[in-house]
Formats: structure tokens, sequence, C-alpha cells
């Protein structure tokens, strides 16, 4: 299947108009050192690029990517997508892997993006990751669109991550990404990665 194809049309297409809220984080101790919600709010408004260092002090509800000095709002938000984001990341847990959820996952010096779920052999040391998870999971919402989707799973792919599969608890389906900017859908019984070390079946996924 090609980038050019939709995975599901009635969960992917349209956009959503950016509603997410930008509040101070208290990484710094110091209040001359925060970026103040006021100030992100009205940067984003008038699309003023932002620093690395200012997306990485402000916190974002929810959470949200910061692609080349933009911050970039991510779908989430309801009922179906959260159930399934802690319902991977249990599973994950249990086979073994470190998992997290929405945690900060360094592109590049520009670029962040907050999985849904991700998973490593072992915890990294880092609070915001900059190594390459095992695996990148993202929950499709019905506001996601297929572009922004998968350049998503270029960027994961980019850094090394060696797995990225897509998951629509709507329409009930699994996506198996790929480095070459394709995807397919995962129509046996399992669903595995790339080197076979992790096997899952769709019921224990999808429930």
């Amino acid at each position: 299947m090609g980038a050019d194809q939709a995975l599901e049309p009635s969960h992917l297409e349209g956009h959503r108009e950016s509603a997410f809220l930008p509040v101070a984080r208290n990484r710094q101790r110091s209040v001359g050192q925060r970026t103040t919600a006021k100030m992100v709010e009205s940067l984003h408004m008038t699309a003023t690029l932002l620093s690395a260092s200012e997306y990485l002090r402000t916190e974002f509800r929810p959470d949200a990517d910061f692609v080349d000095g933009h911050v970039e709002e991510r779908n989430a938000g309801e009922k179906s997508h959260g159930k399934m984001q802690v319902r991977l990341v249990l599973l994950l847990r249990e086979i073994g892997l470190f998992a997290a959820l929405e945690t900060r996952l360094k592109v590049t010096s520009t670029r962040y993006r907050v999985p849904d779920g991700c998973a490593y052999h072992a915890e990294p040391e880092e609070e915001v990751f900059t190594t390459p998870p095992y695996i990148c999971i993202e929950v499709l919402s019905p506001e996601d669109r297929i572009a922004r989707t998968m350049e998503v799973a270029q960027d994961y792919f980019q850094i090394g991550v060696l797995n990225v599969w897509l998951v629509d608890p709507v329409g009930r389906m699994i996506y198996v990404c790929d480095a070459a900017g394709g995807w397919s859908a995962v129509t046996d019984a399992n669903v595995r990665t790339s080197d076979g070390r992790l096997v899952l079946t769709v019921s224990q996924i999808l429930g």
C-alpha cells in the first residue's frame, strides 16, 4: 500500500483546529528561565517560531510535537484512544519491556515527537528520550491525517526505531509501517516485530 492511499477513510480524513493548552512546566526553578503559558500561547497564535529550549521547558495539555520551530498538536483525548494507549503499555510491560506513555523523543535538535506509546528492552537513563525505542506505537484518532501520520512514522525510522505500528481502536485495525514510507494492514492472527522477538495476537491488542 502506498503513502498516497488512506489507511481508513472514515478515521483519517479531516483536521481539527488546534485546541491544546500550553502551561508552564517547572523544569527550571528560576521564574526568569521558564516560558509562561501566556508567552507560548501568543507565540503559537502568531506563528512565531519557538526554540527547542522553550519547547522543552513548556508543558502542553495534551503534550505536543515540536517540528522545526513549530508546535504541532497531537490528536488525543477520546476515551477509546486513551484506553488503547494504556492497554498497549500494559501489554508491553507484561512481556518484560520498559514501556512509556507520551514521553518526548528527540529526532533532531529542532524536532521532537511524542509517541502514544514506545518500548525499550532496557529503561533509558534520560528524561527526554534520545535513545531510539525498540518500538513506537501510534493510536489513530478520527481526526488523524495520513500525511502527518506517515511523517511521524518516518521520523521514528530516521533515528533508528526498528518497529512502528499504528493501531485504530475505532476501525479495529492494526498497521505495520516500513522505512520506505509504506504500511500494511495486519490480516493474520498475530502481529510481530521485524526481528520476531515480540509477537502479540490481534485480540490481545484490540480486545
